[in-house]
């Protein structure tokens, strides 16, 4: 399926990349339920490592936050919480996910979520040409210069990846 297939969605994210005058270009592909950033690389013929999820985590106080990791990375929970001065950062669940950012699990994207939460990014991705990135729904994706994260969103660049599987 290509880009031209489907008409792009006006999802949050696409209005707030609008309203942003932020430069994107459509990517669709078959959602597949627990198929992740592999499934989307694969689909779009891309590296999982371009390919940035979006995780909705909390603080031991329930504080929600977002953090932008590459597809085929990890995030480390502990030197998150050690980075921005917190005891614990967990996921949340599901519900939580969705009740914070309007979007459902698999299409959740930083960009014009619900709550205006703080974002945490690895700061790798910055070092890529082009990134993908959910554009607020299953099987679409954005990409984006990573430059333009900046422009659009209050970012805290971080150094928490770990390899996948680790």
């Amino acid at each position: 399926m290509s880009s031209h297939d489907e008409k792009i969605p006006v999802t949050s994210a696409v209005r707030f990349l609008r309203e942003q005058t932020i430069v994107f270009t459509p990517h669709f592909y078959r959602y597949e339920e627990h198929g992740g950033t592999a499934h989307a690389a694969r689909s779009l013929n891309i590296s999982e490592h371009s390919v940035i999820k979006t995780l909705v985590m909390q603080t031991e106080l329930r504080q929600p936050l977002i953090v932008l990791m590459h597809g085929d990375c990890e995030a480390s929970t502990k030197q998150l919480a050690r980075t921005i001065g917190v005891d614990r950062v967990t996921p949340c669940d599901e519900d939580v996910a969705q009740r914070h950012t309007g979007y459902a699990v698999g299409g959740i994207s930083p960009f014009g979520t619900r709550m205006e939460l703080p974002i945490y990014a690895e700061q790798t991705i910055f070092e890529i040409p082009l990134i993908y990135i959910n554009g607020g729904k299953r099987g679409f994706l954005v990409s984006i210069n990573p430059g333009d994260l900046m422009k659009a969103l209050p970012v805290t660049p971080v150094h928490i990846a770990i390899p996948a599987g680790s």
